[in-house]
C-alpha cells in the first residue's frame, strides 16, 4: 500500500510538473509584415525571430476586427464580434453576462493575469466585472510571478503598447540606425521622404516592443521555467497609417503569429493555416485540459500546432467592423463584413452612403476622417490630396467606396486596384459573397436579418473629449 501511495503520488507530481503555463506577447497597432522573420529587411526584431525559429511561424493570422477592443473581445470570448452586442466596437461596454477564458482558468486554479493593455479601451467596471476580461492587473511579469503559488500554472497577457501611434518619436528611426531606403513603402501610401521617415520611427518602437518581450523570456529563463510555457506572440491589429487600423485591408487585420512549445511543436516549421485570434480563447482552454463552452464560433488550433490535420478548415477568415472612433455626425457605424482567402480579400460595406474614414469635418472624436488616427502620414497625404501623384492613394483611403470590394491578392498584394466590377472576376466575387451569407446567417448576425440596423449605432461611447457626450451635446 505505502509503495502504491508513493508511485501514485510520483505520478501527481510528475503530471502537475508537466502542466504547461501560458504567456502571451501581445502588441498594438502592429503589422504582419514589420518583423525579421516575416522578411522586414529594416526592423530588428529577435525575440519575435526566436520564437519562429523555436517554434511555429503562421503566414495567415488575422485579427477578427480591424480595432483594439473589438478584437480584444474576440480573444477573450473565442467568440466574433457582432455576438458581443457593445463589444463589437471600440470605446464600447464589455457587458458582464460575456464568459471569458481567464475565468475558467482561474476557476480551475490557474493564476491569471496581465500588465500593459489587457481589454481596453472601453468601459467593463461599470457593466457587471470586477477585473479587467484580461484578469488581474500587475505592475509587470516579475510582479505577477513573485505572487504565484509554488507550482502554480499560470496565464499571464504581455499588452505592449510601444507601437502605439503616440509612441512614435520623430527622429528615433534614425537615430536607432533604420535604414529609410530599406523601408517598403505599399502601395497605398504615397512614397516620399516623409512616409518612409515616419515608418522609421514606427519600426524603432517596434524593435522597443521586441526588446519589452524579451524581458519577459528572459524572466522564465532565469526561473527555468521557459520550456515548460507556451508563448504566443502577436498583435492585436494592423499599423496606424491609412489604409491600416479601423480598416479592413491586410494593411489592418494581416498581423504577426508565432507560437513556442517545446516538445510540441516542431522547431522552426511554417504554417500556412488560416488563423483568426478569436482561435486564441479555445486553444487556450485545450492547453489547460478544459473545454470551450458551447456559445464559441472560434476553434482551437492546437491541431495545427502539433503537426495534425486540422478539425476545421482552416482556407480562410471572416473579417468585420461596425463602429471604430466616434467620427460620424449621429454616432454612425460603417459596417464591413468580409472574408479573406489565400487569393482573395472580398468586402462588402453595408452602409456605402458613409464615408468609411470617418466624416471629412471633425464630430466628436479624433478629427477630420477620424477612423484614421493622426500620423504625419496622413498629414501629408491631406495637404497634398490635390497632388495628382496622391490624389488615386487620398481616394483609395479616404473617399467614399462601392458596396463590394475584391481584390486579387497575387497581382495586387497591397489592395489597391478593386475588382468586384469586373466581369472576368464574378465568379470569385459570387462564391465569396455566398460565404460572407452563410457565416452572417449561421452566427446570427443581426445584419443578417436587416443590413441597414443601427443597433450598433446606438451603443454608448465612452472615448472621445467628454465622458458623457450626449450631456455635453445638450
Amino acid at each position: 500500500m505505502i509503495r502504491m501511495l508513493f508511485l501514485l503520488a510520483l505520478m501527481a507530481g510528475h503530471v502537475q510538473a508537466k502542466q504547461p503555463n501560458i504567456l502571451l506577447l501581445i502588441g498594438d497597432n502592429w503589422s504582419y509584415e514589420h518583423a525579421g522573420a516575416n522578411g522586414d529587411k529594416a526592423v530588428r526584431t529577435p525575440v519575435f525571430d526566436r520564437m519562429c525559429r523555436e517554434g511555429m511561424r503562421f503566414t495567415n493570422a488575422f485579427c477578427p476586427v480591424p480595432s483594439c477592443s473589438p478584437t480584444r473581445s474576440c480573444i477573450v470570448t473565442g467568440r466574433v464580434a457582432h455576438q458581443l452586442v457593445d463589444a463589437a466596437s471600440l470605446w464600447s461596454k464589455f457587458p458582464g453576462k460575456l464568459r471569458v477564458f481567464g475565468d475558467e482558468l482561474s476557476k480551475a486554479g490557474w493564476h491569471v493575469g496581465f500588465t500593459g493593455k489587457g481589454w481596453s479601451p472601453g468601459n467593463f467596471i461599470d457593466f457587471g466585472r470586477e477585473l479587467n476580461p484580461a484578469g488581474a492587473q500587475f505592475e509587470d511579469f516579475a510582479s505577477f510571478m513573485q505572487v504565484r503559488k509554488e507550482k502554480q500554472p499560470f496565464f499571464f497577457w504581455f499588452g505592449s503598447t510601444h507601437t502605439s501611434l503616440n509612441k512614435w518619436k520623430e527622429g528615433l528611426g534614425e537615430a536607432r540606425g533604420i535604414d529609410p531606403a530599406k523601408v517598403r513603402v505599399p502601395k497605398s501610401l504615397p512614397d516620399v521622404s516623409e512616409v518612409r521617415e515616419e515608418i522609421t520611427d514606427y519600426l524603432a518602437q517596434v524593435e522597443l516592443m521586441d526588446e519589452a518581450f524579451g524581458g519577459a523570456i528572459a524572466l522564465l529563463e532565469t526561473n527555468g521555467e521557459l520550456d515548460n510555457t507556451v508563448v504566443i506572440h502577436t498583435s492585436d491589429n494592423g499599423w496606424q497609417m491609412p489604409h491600416g487600423l479601423a480598416h479592413c485591408y491586410d494593411d489592418g487585420t494581416h498581423v504577426p503569429l508565432a507560437v513556442r512549445w517545446p516538445g510540441k511543436v516542431k522547431r522552426g516549421s511554417v504554417s500556412a493555416d488560416f488563423i483568426s485570434l478569436t482561435d486564441l480563447a479555445p486553444t487556450f482552454l485545450e492547453i489547460a485540459g478544459l473545454q470551450p463552452w458551447p456559445e464559441m464560433t472560434a476553434h482551437s488550433f492546437v491541431d495545427v500546432l502539433m503537426g495534425k490535420p486540422p478539425a476545421v478548415r482552416r482556407d480562410h477568415v471572416f473579417i468585420e467592423r461596425e463602429r471604430h472612433a466616434n467620427v460620424r455626425r449621429g454616432d454612425l457605424s460603417y459596417p464591413v463584413r468580409g472574408v479573406r482567402t489565400a487569393g482573395h480579400l472580398y468586402l462588402r460595406n453595408l452602409r456605402p452612403e458613409r464615408w468609411p474614414a470617418g466624416d471629412p469635418e471633425l464630430y466628436f472624436a479624433v478629427g477630420p476622417y477620424g477612423d484614421i488616427d493622426g500620423s504625419r502620414t496622413k498629414a501629408y497625404m491631406m495637404t497634398h490630396a490635390g497632388d495628382p501623384k496622391v490624389k488615386p492613394l487620398f481616394e483609395i483611403s479616404f473617399g467614399k467606396r462601392p458596396a463590394e470590394e475584391l481584390y486579387d491578392l497575387k497581382n495586387d498584394p497591397d489592395q489597391v486596384v478593386n475588382l468586384a466590377a469586373d466581369p472576368r472576376y464574378e465568379p470569385v466575387k459570387a462564391e465569396l459573397a455566398r460565404k460572407v451569407d452563410t457565416w452572417m446567417r449561421e452566427t446570427d448576425d443581426p445584419r443578417a436579418a436587416d443590413p441597414a440596423t443601427n443597433v450598433w449605432d446606438a451603443y454608448p461611447y465612452f472615448g472621445g473629449p467628454a465622458k458623457d457626450k450626449r450631456a455635453a451635446k445638450k
